[in-house]
């Protein structure tokens, strides 16, 4: 991102603050960078805290307005002290997208209970934490759009992914949830579902996948969905979850995956 494509946003988020969950890498960091063309102050939380501050720096270099900060968002101290740090350097949050995940492949009758509950805080609790922290200035404000990270997997299940996709179907509900409990105090929550997407992330489940036997080849996903997903195309999605453009959008699941959910 150079300083002339943060002059080409069309400021569907001007005057507003983005806090960006898992926001320095992947899709993450797309977003991050996206949100800030469009005018947002954005808080990056990232359990890379380097990447996080670095990120930030590359965005206020450019001509944006990003602060970095580096926290477990599986953990409520910790989310609580990198909310109120955001808080107070840009004054409110307008928007959440709570990003940050990660995954288990591997056979069910193999997962231990430690990984469970590791991949149930990094996913679901998270949310939970972040958006609790967040909420309250919304309310005081009467707005505020939230949009959360699902899956595909959160529909489609997939051999060596109970876990991963027990999570997903968490993250999906818990936007519906929050949307409808909040909607009547202008609140709006909504969840993206990308399919296989083209990041370290995406990478390493095609790699783990295949290692079980699934055909995750890249030709295989190409035949599901027509070819690997950018990061940019879901950070697009989410922005038009997070902003104006989505006023009456609320309670929905957006998939991302060119058509693999359709067939």
């Amino acid at each position: 991102m150079t300083s002339v494509e943060l002059s080409k946003g069309k400021g569907r988020l001007a005057g507003k603050a983005a806090i960006i969950t898992g926001g320095a890498g992947g899709c993450g960091a797309a977003a991050s960078r996206l949100f800030a063309v469009e005018g947002a102050k954005v808080i990056i939380i990232d359990l890379n805290g380097e990447a996080a501050a670095d990120l930030a720096a590359q965005i206020n270099a450019e001509g944006g307005q990003a602060l970095g900060l580096g926290a477990d968002v599986s953990q409520g101290v910790q989310v609580r002290e990198a909310v109120a740090r955001g808080l107070a350097e840009f004054g409110q949050a307008d928007v959440l997208f709570n990003h940050a995940g990660t995954l288990i492949v591997k056979p069910f009758l193999d997962v231990q209970e430690h990984e469970w509950d590791w991949l149930m805080a990094v996913n679901v609790k998270s949310m939970y934490l972040v958006t609790q922290a967040v909420l309250p200035q919304m309310l005081a404000k009467g707005a505020g759009s939230i949009v959360c990270t699902s899956s595909i997997s959160a529909q489609y299940a997939t051999p060596g992914e109970v876990v991963y996709n027990a999570s997903k179907g968490a993250c999906q509900m818990f936007a519906r949830a929050i949307a409808v409990e909040f909607r009547d105090r202008g609140i709006r929550c909504n969840a993206v579902a990308p399919g296989f997407i083209r990041t370290p992330h995406g990478e390493r489940e095609m790699r783990d996948l295949q290692r079980m036997g699934v055909d995750a080849s890249e030709a295989a996903i190409s035949l599901q969905q027509g070819r690997l997903c950018e990061p940019e195309e879901v950070a697009r999605a989410a922005l038009f979850l997070a902003s104006d453009d989505a006023s009456f959008v609320s309670g929905t699941q957006l998939f991302v995956d060119n058509g693999f959910s359709a067939v």
